[in-house]
């Protein structure tokens, strides 16, 4: 968090069902503009804490704001500045995907003008203007998941909550979803809160994560921060390809002060190390006429934050 308002923020929210924990005091603060990450596996609780900032259903303890609104007592004023997606959106099949919006538009009481100026302009933003006058219940999952990303935009939220936006969507629309999330939170300053159990797709896009395991949260960060303390007091591995690659690479890497090993490994170095040595070895290499072609350090991605924290938990 870098001093900026905080739009979505929980504190020790809980809920509970038949005497399970599926929320266990949660506190969690998203601030404007930003693109969250709340990952976990199916049944970890993601959905249920949707369901709470929405006001959906009440916590057993706790409380949650978007906004400023509390989510409980004022869930009218709460849904009219967020738009959610649920997992499985769902739409009137036999109505056209244009009617479709038009119904939202009109359940959010926008004038008729306003209405066909946003479905026009949204159909475009997500790839559906082709197909916007066929309905609904001949489209793909994926042309139901970009209808529904324009049916959450019709009333032009502050505040966008997808749930797992992307089952079903093929790579490249994929893509193209995230371009538009990005562009969102980037260009248009709006908060996004992204539930998901995909962590590659996911992670490409969100300036934090949070690690929701059985109802808890047990970690939140940026993926470097977050694969900072994945790395801490262990051998890291930096794989490396460099111009030229000849024979003067590796004796000038091994005289770089914590370098415990050089190996080639097909057409790439690995240098393994017990501190993070890549601000020295770039100057290094760069000082003497080396361009850095590739540049990674094992160990520090999502799915290895994943398994640190879920062994911490006894998941895995």
């Amino acid at each position: 968090m870098d001093g900026k308002k905080a739009v979505i923020s929980t504190q020790n929210l809980t809920k509970r069902y038949n005497g399970k924990i599926a929320v266990n005091a949660l506190n969690l603060d998203i601030e404007e503009g930003e693109i969250f990450g709340l990952l976990g596996p199916n049944g970890a609780g993601k959905t249920t804490t949707i369901l709470m900032l929405l006001g959906l259903t009440e916590p057993d303890e706790g409380k949650a704001w978007i906004d400023g609104h509390d989510c409980t007592r004022n869930p009218t004023e709460v849904k009219r500045i967020v738009g959610y997606l649920p997992d499985n959106v769902g739409f009137y099949g036999e109505m056209t995907g244009r009617e479709n919006l038009r119904f939202t538009g009109q359940l959010n009481g926008m004038g008729k003008k306003e209405i066909e100026e946003r479905i026009e302009i949204l159909a475009g933003r997500v790839g559906l203007a082709d197909a916007l006058d066929k309905k609904a219940g001949a489209y793909s999952r994926g042309m139901r998941q970009r209808l529904g990303i324009a049916d959450v935009l019709m009333k032009n939220p502050r505040v966008v909550i997808l749930d797992e936006p992307t089952l079903g969507i093929d790579p490249e629309g994929i893509r193209e979803l995230f371009a538009l999330i990005t562009e969102l939170s980037k260009k248009e300053g709006r908060t996004v809160l992204i539930s998901s159990h995909l962590l590659h797709q996911v992670q490409k896009i969100c300036d934090r994560v949070g690690i929701f395991v059985e109802g808890s949260l047990l970690a939140a960060g940026s993926i470097d921060v977050l694969g900072e303390k994945v790395l801490e007091n262990k051998e890291q591995v930096l794989e490396l390809k460099t111009f030229p690659d000849d024979e003067g690479l590796e004796p000038l890497l091994e005289k770089l002060e914590g370098v415990q090993e050089i190996r080639r490994e097909k057409s790439a170095l690995t240098v393994r190390s017990m501190a993070d040595v890549r601000g020295k070895l770039s100057k290094l290499l760069s000082d003497n006429g080396y361009a850095i072609l590739h540049m990674r350090l094992r160990g520090g991605d999502l799915d290895d934050i994943y398994r640190l924290y879920f062994s911490k938990e006894g998941v895995v």
